[in-house]
């Protein structure tokens, strides 16, 4: 395996050097490929490439990337809008009061978020203040969501609030009206809740979010069973 790892490598740079930005690649070599190497492996030589980033202007006030965290196998997804201020000086998702709100509401449907979960966010540096991430912000940090979501391929995509659904759903409609039922992205189920910080400031619509994280449990009991 060795020799071919590096015979390949070889090869890459070859194409590299010609400038090739395209590669043909039959089902089958794709598979075979992507077998060399674990969904860890791969999810980590996805971090390498985003590297000490500073492909849009946030990378000016953070303290550390939030790349994501959880299990590469995970049957769940769950996606956010962008770290907070604990997320952004402890380097991790969903730590801060959100994080051990979801931590509950995951308990509540029998997951945990280290064995059952991974978890990330639209991008990965945090805005000043806590606003909104902005349009260039969002178009630079997708790419690498993208590439993350491809490799774990989760039977569920949970997106928390309105910037996390509307960006991976290309939609404005209110999340209001898409919460409580399933969409797709890319042939993976995709379920809409409200983000737990919403939550923590508007405790009435838990009621909500409840039947939101049942739906979740329901769809992956059914996939589980097919």
């Amino acid at each position: 395996m060795p020799n071919l790892l590096d015979e390949l490598k070889g090869h890459l740079e070859i194409v590299s050097l010609l400038n090739i930005k395209e590669v043909y690649l039959d089902d089958k070599t794709k598979k075979f490929l992507e077998g060399l190497c674990s969904k860890k492996e791969r999810l980590e030589e996805i971090r390498r490439r985003l590297g000490n980033c500073k492909r849009c202007k946030l990378h000016q006030t953070r303290h550390h990337i939030v790349f994501g965290e959880g299990n590469p196998n995970a049957i769940l997804v769950l996606v956010g809008e962008a770290p907070g201020r604990e997320e952004d000086l402890q380097g991790r998702p969903f730590v801060g009061a959100a994080g051990k709100l979801l931590d509950k509401m995951l308990s509540a449907i029998d997951l945990d978020r280290y064995k059952d979960a991974y978890i990330c966010n639209i991008i990965k540096c945090r805005p000043p203040g806590n606003r909104n991430p902005q349009p260039d912000e969002i178009e630079a940090c997708l790419p690498f969501l993208k590439a993350q979501l491809a490799v774990i391929c989760p039977k569920v995509i949970c997106t928390l609030g309105s910037i996390a659904t509307h960006t991976l759903l290309n939609t404005n409609v209110p999340i209001s009206r898409l919460r409580g039922r399933i969409h797709d992205w890319q042939g993976i189920k995709l379920i809409p809740t409200f983000h737990p910080a919403y939550l923590l400031r508007n405790p009435g619509q838990k009621r909500l979010a409840w039947e939101d994280l049942k739906l979740i449990k329901k769809t992956l009991q059914e996939l589980n069973s097919t």
